[in-house]
């Protein structure tokens, strides 16, 4: 069994049997390195070769398995799937996009801000209030949202981009900037994300009642940047 032992778990030092005292006694703290060395030996040997672990099925039963869905887009209501010309013709657009975008970023890193600028830490959100409003707007801003019978008058202060408000903007375009921003490879978490962009873009494309050509085009879109830009082809649609 010792030949097994070796094969499975090698030894990282060659360690000899010690020459300890007569009197060395393995149920006391070692005082030395030789007697913890031995005492570990000692540990090793008494290890049974083979450990069943006892489970309780009833902590099992309470604990069920989880199914998780890995099904593609649902495909376009009749009549309105979009061609493959029309799809790569898309990507083509967003390709140019992307270039564009990465030209002025690659242009105003190298540019130095002026002196009297200092950019906040990406986790700073307070900071970031107030370099993007302003130390007026945001001190009063703060002033009224601590007073609770005081409404923020936000004609005075101005609409800061609070998601109450770009949620009633259009959103298809916010969510093609932020794609257009997004940088390959992909995180996990972006990986995840926008593959549930895309299924939920097309349950909205059939749930559609009116069947607005507009909208529809829009949610094909985004799913066809998702799939055949960013590499998830099991959601792509199929060519009409």
């Amino acid at each position: 069994m010792e030949s097994g032992v070796e094969e499975l778990m090698p030894r990282l030092l060659p360690v000899d049997d010690c020459d300890l005292a007569e009197d060395f006694d393995p149920t006391v703290p070692p005082r030395t390195p030789q007697e913890y060395l031995k005492r570990v030996q000692i540990e090793a040997a008494r290890c049974p070769d083979v450990v069943v672990a006892q489970i309780d099925p009833k902590k099992l039963r309470k604990k069920q398995t989880v199914n998780i869905s890995i099904s593609g887009c649902q495909p376009a209501p009749e009549g309105y799937s979009p061609t493959l010309k029309w799809q790569q013709q898309q990507v083509a657009n967003f390709s140019a996009v992307r270039q564009s975008l990465n030209k002025h970023r690659n242009h105003w890193r190298s540019q130095h801000l002026d002196s009297n600028v200092t950019m906040p830490k990406s986790e700073d959100e307070e900071g970031w209030k107030k370099f993007c409003l302003g130390e007026r707007v945001y001190s009063e801003i703060d002033a009224l949202s601590d007073n609770e019978n005081l409404g923020i008058d936000y004609i005075k202060v101005g609409f800061p981009p609070l998601l109450s408000i770009v949620s009633r903007m259009n959103q298809g375009r916010w969510l093609y900037a932020l794609l257009a921003c997004l940088e390959k490879p992909l995180l996990p978490e972006a990986h995840s994300l926008i593959r549930q962009l895309a299924r939920r873009c097309s349950e909205v494309r059939v749930l559609e009642e009116n069947k607005n050509e507009e909208q529809i085009s829009a949610l094909n879109l985004i799913i066809c940047l998702v799939s055949r830009y960013f590499d998830q082809r099991d959601l792509a649609d199929e060519p009409s």
